[in-house]
């Protein structure tokens, strides 16, 4: 089931997100509005296009949160890849994404203060960082 949904959700973001469909949708808005006159703009002629869109939105917030989720865990597992890697890379940097917004913002605070300082100032800032990445 789920490589089903991934299948049918990825296909359907990436044709939502084509100029094709864009053009489709102002033909369709467009023959609604022509299509005004017709139906004397009657509460039903309006019910038409509220509804549709608001369907079409409720559906493709969840194709979006799918299709982000979904790069998100990847990005997060190259740059673990490459953290993992790397010599001198700091391993406990692996699965940050997993701490709270008010410790990766503590964290990325060290690491400017590291990445600014020179001499002793920075020896401090490393200590703080690796201190912070202890807490988890």
């Amino acid at each position: 089931m789920d490589r089903f949904f991934t299948k049918i959700a990825s296909n359907s973001a990436n044709a939502m997100g084509q100029s094709v469909a864009f053009l489709g949708s102002i033909l369709l808005v467009v023959i609604w509005a022509i299509c005004g006159p017709i139906f004397h703009y009657s509460d039903t002629w309006q019910l038409v296009i509220n509804t549709a869109t608001t369907v079409l939105t409720f559906l493709a917030v969840f194709l979006i949160q799918n299709s982000q989720n979904r790069d998100g865990a990847a990005i997060q597992a190259k740059l673990d890849e490459v953290l993992r890697a790397l010599d001198n890379a700091r391993g406990a940097f692996i699965g940050i994404e997993h701490l709270t917004d008010t410790e990766i913002c503590a964290i990325r605070t060290a690491l400017e203060r590291e990445a600014a300082g020179g001499g002793p100032a920075t020896e401090n800032a490393e200590a703080s960082v690796d201190q912070l990445l202890k807490r988890r």
